[in-house]
């Protein structure tokens, strides 16, 4: 039985993802960073931003055997800034399909509260969720831990087994997996690849939509 969707954002309801990667793995290559692009989705898509820079220090130091924070937290920040102003879209036919959802749905996004504010309204998909929209700012640990899943839950009022979450990425998952709740994942991002897709069925999502219109269809069947 499914009582609540809980969406994230990135990448699923806000085809952002493909323009943070560009904007990061370019600036990490400027200074000697470099990642291959499957792995670097992988392993830092779905993760807070204190996390994601927390991971690149260590691997600046690492790799690199120095401190990188400095160089690159501003230079991301104000490129990200710059770069979702100018280009940030709906992913192809989200407001629709989650127009069609009949449950109580909720989003449970990695983003900070300021970017999901300006994402969402900037896509016309703020009305949709207001004000269940909820942001790594809102729990101690972001995903992979299943917090954030859980906060969205207890807010919709809704038992935790009872939801259904859609995410894009490996920690996002986990994290609804370790929630207790049902996981789709979804492979309609411009960022996503068939490599990226089949690695959400690796981390437990029970199937793989592949777009709005195909999952528009499974909602209403809920």
């Amino acid at each position: 039985m499914i009582s609540a969707v809980i969406f994230d954002c990135d990448g699923v309801l806000v085809d952002s993802e493909i323009i943070a990667h560009e904007v990061e793995t370019e600036i990490l290559d400027s200074i000697g960073l470099h990642y291959d692009r499957h792995e670097f989705t992988a392993r830092f898509m779905g993760m807070s931003d204190p996390t994601f820079y927390a991971a690149l220090e260590a691997d600046g130091q690492a790799r690199l055997g120095r401190s990188i924070i400095d160089e690159i937290r501003s230079r991301i920040n104000q490129g990200m800034r710059k770069a979702i102003e100018e280009r940030v879209a709906e992913v192809p036919g989200a407001a629709r399909a989650v127009s069609v959802v009949r449950h109580a749905k909720a989003v449970a996004s990695s983003s900070t509260k300021r970017g999901l504010d300006f994402k969402l309204r900037r896509t016309g998909l703020w009305d949709h969720f207001a004000p269940h929209i909820y942001s790594a700012e809102h729990v101690t640990h972001a995903k992979p831990a299943p917090d954030l899943f859980w906060h969205a839950a207890d807010a919709l009022a809704v038992p935790r087994a009872q939801c259904l979450v859609i995410e894009d990425s490996v920690n996002g998952v986990l994290a609804g997996r370790a929630a207790g709740m049902r996981v789709w994942g979804f492979g309609g991002g411009g960022h996503m690849t068939d490599r990226l897709t089949a690695r959400l069925s690796e981390a437990g999502a029970e199937r793989i939509v592949a777009n709005w219109a195909e999952a528009e269809k499974l909602f209403v069947e809920l």
